[in-house]
């Protein structure tokens, strides 16, 4: 007989990868709104994505991972994620693929997917960190789309389906997590040192110099909603 537990922390994942698709929908309106509000859009939803990053970081993986690692394995796995990030920042620079907010995303969602699988396995609850993974990959998911579909590489219906193709990625990482590494609490908090690392660099490198906008303050106002929600999603 198949765990409900199991099988509830299946559908969360989906449900939560889902977000990503369901971003990059929002971004495919384009034109529909005045060029001014348009633009005043993508730099909000930007800022939130990275205010969403930053509470995933602050609020959800430095604080598991230290709660296993001691100080000097979590500070070198927290650099390793950072170096590797720039490792592969400056590889996508050379090579000229604009990827730097999809990997964003998925050092987000894969980590966070495998404590999904690991807190269910330990009896865990895990609707509420379900739902602030989902809020954080539904602005993710509008400015991964966004970065892509602006290097002209490839079409709309291609990116809607490599989207939601990657949701399907919850489910596999919260089974992973599920199956084989919950017995290993101390290698599933240096994963999400390393992501937190990568995620933090992402964010200082990437994302957060194209939240500014001339002559407009609102957008920042985007990154402080994204970091509300994932305060939300903890206390509650």
């Amino acid at each position: 007989m198949t765990d409900p537990a199991l099988i509830d922390v299946v559908m969360i994942a989906l449900i939560a990868g889902l977000a990503m698709p369901a971003g990059a929908l929002l971004a495919c309106l384009e034109g529909v709104f005045p060029a001014w509000l348009d633009e005043e859009l993508r730099h909000g939803v930007l800022a939130m994505g990275a205010g969403a990053l930053l509470s995933a970081v602050a609020l959800v993986l430095v604080p598991e991972g230290l709660a296993e690692l001691g100080i000097i394995a979590a500070c070198s796995s927290f650099l390793a994620g950072a170096l590797a990030f720039m490792a592969l920042d400056i590889w996508l620079a050379r090579n000229q693929l604009p990827a730097n907010q999809l990997a964003s995303m998925l050092s987000d969602f894969l980590p966070e997917s495998i404590a999904l699988g690991t807190t269910a396995a330990l009896g865990g609850g895990s609707i509420l960190l379900g739902l602030l993974v989902a809020v954080q990959n539904f602005p993710e998911g509008f400015n991964a789309y966004r970065e892509l579909k602006a290097a002209g590489h490839f079409s709309r219906r291609r990116l809607l389906t490599m989207f939601t193709m990657m949701a399907l990625l919850g489910p596999v990482m919260a089974l992973v997590g599920y199956f084989l590494l919950a017995p290993y609490t101390l290698l599933v908090a240096g994963i999400m040192l390393f992501a937190a690392g990568g995620i933090l660099y992402s964010v200082l490198q990437d994302i957060a110099p194209q939240v500014r906008m001339d002559n407009s303050w609102i957008p920042p106002l985007g990154g402080i909603f994204g970091f509300m929600i994932g305060m939300l999603g903890t206390v509650l």
